[in-house]
């Protein structure tokens, strides 16, 4: 994959258009050198309270900045038990990197083990203003390790969220084995995904609302790794610590 570097000032995304492909890359991160780009990303740290304790799933993993590098050329987000305690990793692009709509393209390698729950996701920009899931919710790639050879598709809206009925479980059966591409198109009117280019899911929705479809404003990413709780777990196998969840790249393009 070809590196760019996005000129990001001040939290606004400038657009860098490839001279290969008629599409433009307004996000690219390839994980290089030896730490995290701070121009694209935050750390979220602690156990979420006390505003969201278990970060409102009874999720059991307190998020550790530690828990997260760059390792040869990929992030690495780990998870660890330490005494009676799980630590993992957590960030996001929250007032740095938020767009709206285009092609998001993540290649990815997922931790195995009952009781992980590796995620990639984007939450609305305007979440502190409308609250969840006022501000929308896509997920682009969920897996819970209790459901082997399953990954989650899903969006989550005013009107459906939590155990939302906007979402498609895929079977594939060597999902455990190295690398994998996940894909989601985001428009203005649907939103669609697939896995290794294999469509997946398309969700249209019931209406054009905010209820509905809260999908028409600027969205940030947010990458991390659970432990337990009420999607993950509940119960956690002790013996698959540690776990890592690596991301070779992330891109962002737009017609």
């Amino acid at each position: 994959m070809k590196k760019l570097q996005p000129i990001v000032p001040l939290g606004l995304l400038l657009i860098v258009t490839s001279c290969s492909s008629q599409a433009q890359v307004i996000f690219e991160d390839n994980f290089e050198g030896d730490q995290l780009n701070m121009e694209f990303w935050s750390y979220e740290e602690g156990d979420g309270c006390p505003n969201l304790c278990g970060w409102g799933n009874n999720e059991r993993q307190i998020y550790n900045r530690d828990c997260v590098s760059i390792e040869d050329g990929k992030l690495v987000i780990e998870a660890v038990k330490t005494g009676d305690k799980y630590f993992s990793g957590k960030i996001n692009t929250k007032d740095k990197i938020e767009f709206q709509y285009g092609t998001i393209e993540v290649r990815l390698k997922l931790p195995t083990g009952h009781g992980l729950w590796p995620a990639v996701w984007m939450l609305g920009a305007n979440i502190d203003e409308v609250g969840w899931p006022g501000s929308g919710e896509i997920d682009i790639m969920e897996y819970v390790g209790r459901e082997p050879h399953t990954v989650y598709s899903s969006l989550h809206t005013p009107a459906s969220h939590g155990e939302t009925e906007n979402s498609k479980k895929t079977i594939i059966e060597d999902i455990e084995e190295g690398y994998h591409t996940f894909k989601t198109v985001w428009t203005e009117d649907d939103i669609q995904y697939f896995v290794d280019g294999d469509h997946v899911y398309t969700f249209i929705p019931k209406a054009y609302d905010d209820a509905n479809y809260p999908f028409r404003h600027p969205f940030y990413f947010l990458i991390n790794l659970a432990v337990g709780g009420n999607f993950g777990g509940p119960e956690v196998d002790d013996t698959i610590f540690p776990a890592k969840f690596y991301i070779d790249w992330i891109k962002v393009t737009k017609n």
